[in-house]
Formats: structure tokens, sequence, C-alpha cells
């Protein structure tokens, strides 16, 4: 298996993972034009992690983008369901708890997480809702989400220049620098299904979450989500 079909089978996506475990962060660098990188220091500053906080990042792969939350004094445990993404976290990053799970299943006791938080990982959920579910569940009253996801840029223009890069310069990029090109045809195609940013906030608030607020990053490309549990 090296490329998962849009309904999301978790045994697919999974091995997908697996196969470009080892260079996926180099690979998401190189694709992403360097704004990767600033993606992921706007997740740690809407996180807002504090020492003795409790954090739970959910779709952690190598544990890359849990590093800003230890760094802060936080426990952070990186969850994610690809072994091979795991192994490879683990040896990197031999100190931190990183910890096999299924986002519509998480081993963890209700209410234990002061922040939850998901990057580029929610889309590739089989079933959404149930995983927006689940972090409302392991997160205390009080607690917040932060989700960072792939969006739809929202100047018309700037929405077809990103679409055509999805769809003509990724692949061939991904041949160049990825272990596994097929899997990027993948995410490409899941970006571009994954729904706009009203859409996905109405689907926290059924979720339960309260106070849901989003910003765009890179002119839409990347939405970052928020909400609290009451």
């Amino acid at each position: 298996m090296t490329r998962a079909s849009l309904d999301k089978q978790p045994h697919e996506v999974a091995s997908m993972f697996d196969d470009v475990a080892a260079k996926y962060d180099l690979t998401n660098d190189v694709l992403s034009l360097g704004q990767a990188r600033l993606w992921r220091k706007a997740v740690a500053r809407a996180v807002d992690a504090r020492p003795g906080d409790r954090v739970l990042d959910l779709a952690a792969g190598t544990a890359t983008s849990s590093l800003p939350f230890a760094e802060a004094g936080a426990t952070v445990v990186p969850c994610d369901f690809s072994l091979g993404m795991l192994r490879e976290g683990k040896r990197r990053h031999p100190e931190l708890p990183l910890t096999a799970g299924d986002a519509t299943r998480l081993p963890f006791a209700d209410g234990v997480f002061d922040a939850v938080t998901i990057s580029f990982g929610l889309r590739n959920v089989q079933d959404t809702d149930a995983a927006l579910r689940e972090l409302l569940r392991v997160t205390r009253p009080g607690g917040r989400v932060v989700i960072c996801e792939f969006s739809h840029p929202t100047w018309a223009p700037f929405r077809t220049v990103y679409t055509e890069y999805l769809m003509r310069a990724l692949p061939p990029a991904a041949t160049a620098v990825s272990s596994n090109p097929d899997a990027y045809v993948y995410l490409a195609d899941s970006i571009r299904a994954w729904p706009d940013q009203p859409a996905l906030a109405a689907r926290l608030q059924q979720a339960g979450w309260s106070r849901v607020a989003w910003r765009n990053l890179t002119g839409g490309i990347v939405a970052l989500h928020r909400g609290t549990r009451a």
C-alpha cells in the first residue's frame, strides 16, 4: 500500500505514513516552500503551553511539532497511529513519551489534558466528528483545542494558482524529494476535498466545543481553528 484512498481507511493511511516517515519533515519543508516551520510556530503561540500544562499533540508524526510544548515546560504526549512515524520520532527524540493511538478512540482518561492540538492530521482521520468529540472528552473543563489544517485560500485568483500547484507542481516535486511520491498525490487530493473554514468551525461546535474561532495563515492555505471546553 503506497497511497491511501479518500475514504481514509485507517490501515491504508497508517501504512502510507509509515512509508514516508524518514523524510517526512524534510519533504514538508520543501513542498511548503519553508512555510511549514512558520505554521508550527503559529500553532505553538496559539496553544500557549505553560510550565505544568499537559498537552496532547495528536497526529504528531515524528514529534517535531511537540518540541515547542516541551521547551515551554509543559508535559507533552505526542500521539500518532503510524508506527513508522513513531519509531522515527523515538529515534530522534527518545526523551518524549510517544504513544500509539487512534484519533477516534484515544487511549487516555477523561479530562486529563489542559490543551489538545492536531496539525495537518484531522483530514486524514476517517471519522472527523468522532475525533473532535474524542479531543473534547480528554480535555479538562476550561481547556483548549488548536487545530492547524490546510484550508481554502480566501482570494479567488490565489485559490486558482494554489489549486494548480497542488495538482501540477506538487506531484513532480514530491517525486524529487520524497520516498513515496504517491502519498503526496493523496495528500493533494485530501486537501482539495477538505471543508472550508466556516464548515470546520461548525463541526467543532457540533462536537461540543465553545468559543470557536479561526485565523487564516498564508492567505488561507492553512487555518488555525481554536475552541474551549465549557
